[in-house]
């Protein structure tokens, strides 16, 4: 019994060998470095951070006038009011502060966001396209050395990428 279940499995793991997979691999940097939609939202994000980074400056500079200009006054003021304004300014300070800080890393939070919603689009892209064009597995190269070699007539990476261009 032993010898007849042992040789169907052997027959069977011969016939899957046999079996030929197709197997590609997407280098994953030049998939993203490519990809257009990742382009744009780098553009935008980009935008966002310049705007976020001249406001930032304008702010801080309108600040700067007020300190100093508090600096000269304070000596023609009574000590109790100079330290009263001076605590006023330090308040406003801090809140310019939090207020910069939350607005950072709301900018910070949409990019994380919209990069994770990004390359979620692309994994679920790649398995329809390997399910489309008959793929067994697609791997993805990247430096962490997932793939550490693949044969050129491998790599499907500028096919997926104009795939994925082309898809809107």
């Amino acid at each position: 019994m032993n010898k007849v279940v042992l040789s169907v499995a052997l027959v069977l793991s011969l016939i899957s060998c046999q079996q030929s997979q197709k197997i590609a691999y997407v280098d994953n940097s030049k998939l993203l470095d490519e990809y257009q939609e990742k382009k744009d939202l780098e553009e935008l994000l980009k935008g966002k951070i310049n705007q976020y980074q001249a406001r930032r400056d304008s702010i801080s500079q309108a600040f700067q006038v007020k300190a100093q200009a508090f600096e000269a006054q304070a000596k023609s003021l009574a000590p109790a009011v100079a330290q009263q304004k001076f605590e006023e300014l330090s308040k406003e300070s801090q809140k310019l502060q939090q207020q910069l800080m939350i607005e950072e890393q709301a900018i910070q939070e949409e990019s994380r966001t919209k990069m994770d919603t990004l390359l979620k689009k692309v994994k679920n892209f790649i398995k329809e396209y390997g399910q489309k064009h008959d793929y067994d597995f697609i791997l993805g190269a990247n430096d962490g050395g997932s793939v550490h070699y693949g044969k050129k007539d491998k790599d499907i990476t500028s096919d997926v990428v104009k795939a994925l261009n082309e898809k809107k």
